[in-house]
């Protein structure tokens, strides 16, 4: 079982509001720096870059560590780097920016032409700058060691265009959370899984235990329970909603990056959606729900089936365990489709290099975010979050046995913003459709309709201001 030590730092998708939602916002200390340097070696120029980050965990490899903090990793995979990196006299400044502050500092320092030069973050919040032209391509970087030790799906996450432009790194992924003891209640005994698996379940073996869940839960025992969590109040949380868009079989972007829900499937999703709301086999009230609040919900054992992150996943054993939340057994699914394969997403956590005008800069920063993404010990600091390469998988996977089930999950991942440029803005066009849906005043065609079109719209605005469709 994975272990709340390797969580005391969230991830950048797994943040605060943002955290629970699924997103990249995380506060954290800012103005933190550190940096590391060799001594100047004979005839070598002096190349001084900065690092920014996002709170991600703390200490280098493990919060236990003495002074553990935000930067520890960082400052000490700067000073191995410069220990050893023999092209230029190095300096490596790092400095934590706090996430609700990273798009504010970011736009000033860009439009002031100081971008910092690396910046180690959830892809999912950066993509933008990737459009905008902000960053330089990590292909060159990327050698067939990597690809063969990172599956292909997260390859896929990092990809705009014909260009990597993050180099992967850890990853947060996304799948159902559901109370074991509830589903034994209700005589669901076989649709169990074991402690250290996400368990698949098909579609329609998923509206049987929906079913069950809400007739033969004992109400004395489960009072004002329901099946499962549906919330659309705002954008929070909004990537469980896209794949439970996609349980039908709609590929949700085209191969040119426009949305394409309005067909049989994903009108099927939407009904599907609906049906479960109006016939109470969710909470009510979920165009007015948040996902914190089912997340709450979940916790308070008033959800027998709800989403979740491994943050979140291991927040709420610790919790259960220091007494702050009812103990229950807790357990991991994926999100089921009607083909019977498991729907996955994630949240993939690396660095990209900005564009500072300077040749050198660029060059000792895309060397140093090599050096730390596939050193072969700093690698092991992924295992504070959940690793993309295989073999830190395998290295520690008889410790952390939930590291297995979710590399098993990578050859089902899908990209959830499909890289398209302007997903940002595009997030805050889904969850009013929802809501209209579900209060009734669109048909589930109607309001798969009109997010495609407002959605397109918004894509195609940001596409003529992107380099990369040019």
């Amino acid at each position: 079982m994975l272990k709340k030590r390797l969580f005391a730092a969230v991830p950048a998708v797994a943040l605060t509001v943002g955290l629970l939602a699924g997103c990249s916002g995380n506060n954290g200390n800012s103005g933190e720096e550190a940096s590391g340097s060799a001594s100047a070696g004979a005839g070598k120029d002096k190349v001084e870059i900065s690092v920014w980050l996002t709170p991600q965990w703390k200490g280098a490899f493990d919060s236990t560590e003495s002074d553990a903090d935000y930067d520890s990793f960082f400052k000490y995979a700067a000073d191995k780097f410069v220990k050893q990196y023999d092209k230029y006299d190095a300096k490596i400044n790092v400095q934590v920016i706090a996430g609700d502050q990273r798009d504010e500092l970011l736009n000033v320092n860009l439009n002031g032409g100081t971008p910092p030069d690396v910046f180690f973050e959830s892809v999912f919040a950066m993509g933008d700058y990737a459009h905008r032209g902000a960053l330089v391509p990590l292909n060159d970087i990327v050698d067939d060691a990597a690809k063969s030790d990172i599956a292909q799906g997260y390859w896929d996450n990092v990809t705009f265009g014909n260009d990597i432009y993050f180099y992967p790194f850890s990853n947060n992924p996304g799948t159902l959370a559901y109370n074991a003891d509830m589903f034994r209640a209700a005589g669901l005994d076989s649709f169990v899984g074991g402690e250290s698996e996400i368990k698949t379940w098909t579609l329609d073996e998923y509206n049987q235990i929906l079913e069950a869940l809400k007739t033969k839960l004992p109400k004395d025992k489960y009072s004002n329970a329901y099946p499962m969590a549906l919330y659309a109040l705002n954008n929070q949380g909004d990537t469980w909603n896209l794949a439970y868009l996609r349980m039908f079989g709609n590929k949700f972007f085209d191969d040119q990056g426009n949305i394409v829900l309005d067909d049989e499937n994903g009108v099927k999703a939407a009904e599907w959606l609906r049906n479960l709301y109006k016939s109470g086999y969710t909470n009510p009230g979920a165009e007015s729900v948040s996902s914190n609040d089912a997340n709450a919900m979940f916790l308070n054992q008033q959800l027998a089936v709800s989403f979740t992150n491994p943050v979140l996943f291991n927040n709420a054993k610790a919790d259960m365990a220091a007494g702050k939340a009812p103990k229950f057994d807790v357990r991991l699914a994926n999100i089921p489709s009607v083909s019977g394969d498991p729907l996955t997403f994630t949240y993939v956590v690396g660095a990209s290099v900005f564009k500072t005008g300077d040749d050198k800069r660029t060059e000792v920063a895309k060397d140093f975010v090599k050096f730390f993404s596939s050193d072969p010990e700093l690698v092991k600091a992924s295992k504070n979050s959940i690793p993309v390469r295989s073999s830190v998988i395998s290295e520690f996977k008889d410790q952390f046995p939930l590291f297995e089930a979710y590399d098993k999950n990578s050859a089902h991942l899908f990209s959830f913003t499909g890289n398209v440029p302007g997903y940002s803005e595009l997030r805050q066009v889904l969850y009013p459709e929802l809501q209209a849906m579900y209060i009734g005043e669109k048909t589930p065609a109607e309001a798969v309709k009109d997010y495609q079109a407002k959605g397109n719209e918004v894509i195609q605005k940001a596409r003529q201001n992107s380099v990369l469709n040019k």
